[in-house]
């Protein structure tokens, strides 16, 4: 019987792939939707409509591009979750409704790990940022600083659970310095808060913060990546003082409905990784401050997964209640 049943899958396998190949060959034949999870303008706006428009020229069809922001992604990644499985409507997004969101709300509609994930667009380093008249005038003084006025200190993010918030409280379990979380409905009311001086500090992606920094309306101290970055040689890394655990970026992902066919997710991860590439959009990303994702489908997988895991744990760690 086990040797019927064996063979019967056998058959079916040959008698479905050559159709699941030719879908995947002739994909796509029409526009294709691209949810993105915040609203128009932000980082991950910007990064989608650059990169989808290249993918779009790429495989000869408009990558429409909408946006529906809502409860940290997790609005977009519903309906992307519940859309036919075909490849034709996707989800950009920051890291959050594919990571984070299933720790810090008390209910989803959808289970990220059944997303599949075709590729990680780009990356952007997070760097210390303080308004400007901050006692503290470099990293070390800072962490001094913070230690020897426990809860005194103010840290401004873009709101609960998202990379700002998290790194924040990273800094605090792993420097021992407890600082007051002050959120904020977005980057923008954020950063107009810290340079007018009503919160110190805020941990936030370069390409924010780097425009204040240049213009003498806030100071980076230090940046949280494995090594110093070109745009500021001069500021140095959180490991480097001493703190190794002290990583953090952001990034920009495109995902798929569970249960998408794989040969339409490599296609589409072939496409993006090939854009990536490109000379063009490299010069636009550098001027950005971004740095453009790599890898394989799998590898993005794994790469989310190692995410999820640590950022989770920090939201555990320091009990962020679920909203």
């Amino acid at each position: 019987m086990l040797k019927t049943v064996s063979l019967t899958a056998t058959v079916l396998l040959f008698a479905i792939s050559p159709a699941a190949a030719q879908s995947a060959a002739e994909y796509p034949n029409k526009p294709v939707r691209v949810l993105v999870t915040v609203p128009p303008g932000g980082g991950v706006d910007t990064v989608t409509r650059l990169v989808t428009g290249r993918m779009g020229i790429k495989l000869g069809q408009t990558f429409v591009v909408e946006n529906r922001g809502g409860a940290g992604g997790s609005l977009a990644a519903e309906q992307v979750y519940k859309a036919d499985p075909d490849g034709y409507q996707l989800m950009a997004s920051q890291p959050s409704p594919i990571t984070t969101n299933v720790a810090l709300y008390k209910s989803l509609n959808y289970d990220p790990t059944k997303f599949q994930f075709v590729g990680i667009m780009s990356t952007i380093p997070n760097v210390l940022l303080v308004k400007n008249d901050f006692p503290a005038k470099t990293a070390k003084e800072f962490i001094e600083y913070v230690k020897a006025n426990p809860g005194k200190v103010n840290y401004a993010s873009q709101g609960p659970g998202t990379t700002s918030h998290l790194t924040a409280e990273l800094y605090s379990k792993l420097t021992g310095a407890k600082m007051t979380h002050v959120p904020y409905k977005g980057t923008g009311p954020a950063l107009n808060d810290l340079v007018a001086g009503h919160v110190d500090v805020i941990f936030m992606q370069l390409e924010s913060a780097i425009k204040l920094h240049e213009g003498g309306k806030a100071r980076i101290l230090a940046v949280t990546t494995n090594k110093r970055i070109s745009e500021l040689p001069e500021v140095p890394t959180m490991v480097e003082l001493g703190f190794p655990g002290l990583i953090s970026d952001t990034w920009n992902a495109i995902t798929a409905p569970p249960g998408t066919p794989a040969a339409v997710v490599d296609k589409l991860n072939a496409t993006l990784n090939e854009v990536l590439k490109e000379p063009e959009l490299a010069e636009r990303f550098k001027q950005l401050q971004l740095t453009p994702g790599s890898g394989n489908a799998a590898e993005t997988r794994a790469f989310i997964a190692e995410d999820t895991k640590r950022w989770i744990d920090v939201i555990n760690e320091a009990n962020i209640p679920k909203i």
